[in-house]
């Protein structure tokens, strides 16, 4: 009797996880445990079943959300196999996708095919990383990481604010909002605040809501 591979689906959206259990099910290998569509559920889901594999959406409850209910769950099991399956594909969301514990990070238009290979190689113990992933991840990695404060004063410009606003909205001196920015721009490797900003969204390091 094959020793089928335990799935925990997590998505927010139902039609997302009607369609993977549609895909996953009929795999004679797999069985999908439990399905789960909030950050709070999929660690409630995840400790009832203790699933093999987790399927992880990093867009939960209209935020980034996966990457929350990623690092919970793996407080509580270091061994927890998370595969991200996600449209959240910029270089931030593959970072810290990976940094919380996630083994591996799949783009949901991938392939039913290779969706199905990746359940079993992280099953059987591999890291496989798509090469898109990995550039996305190397791209991350060799920039210089924005402060806290710094991304906070991005995100403001992002939403139009000039400097004076900015400083009034965070409580610092306009000259500390333009510091700031030069040390953004610096960091970037951009040459004007507008550019800083379309590159923060595309790179998922800024999110406008």
């Amino acid at each position: 009797m094959i020793k089928r591979i335990r799935i925990l689906i997590v998505d927010d959206h139902p039609a997302i996880r009607k369609g993977l259990t549609a895909t996953l099910e009929p795999e004679a290998d797999m069985e999908i445990v439990g399905t789960a569509a909030t950050r709070q559920r999929a660690y409630e889901m995840w400790e009832q079943t203790r699933p093999d594999i987790t399927l992880m959406d990093l867009a939960l409850e209209s935020g980034a959300g996966g990457v929350e209910a990623i690092r919970q769950i793996r407080q509580y099991s270091a061994s927890a196999k998370i595969i991200v399956f996600s449209a959240l594909t910029a270089d931030e969301d593959v970072y810290q996708a990976l940094q919380s514990g996630a083994v591996t990070f799949l783009a949901k238009e991938t392939p039913d095919e290779d969706l199905v290979q990746t359940i079993r190689d992280v099953h059987s113990g591999g890291r496989p990383i798509p090469p898109d992933i990995a550039r996305k991840l190397a791209d991350r990695l060799t920039q210089s990481q924005l402060t806290a404060r710094e991304i906070e004063v991005l995100t403001l410009v992002a939403k139009g604010l000039r400097n004076k606003e900015i400083g009034a909205a965070l409580t610092i001196s306009e000259e500390t909002v333009q510091g700031h920015m030069k040390h953004i721009l610096s960091k970037m490797g951009v040459n004007d605040r507008t550019r800083a900003a379309v590159v923060a969204i595309q790179r998922g390091i800024v999110r406008l809501r």
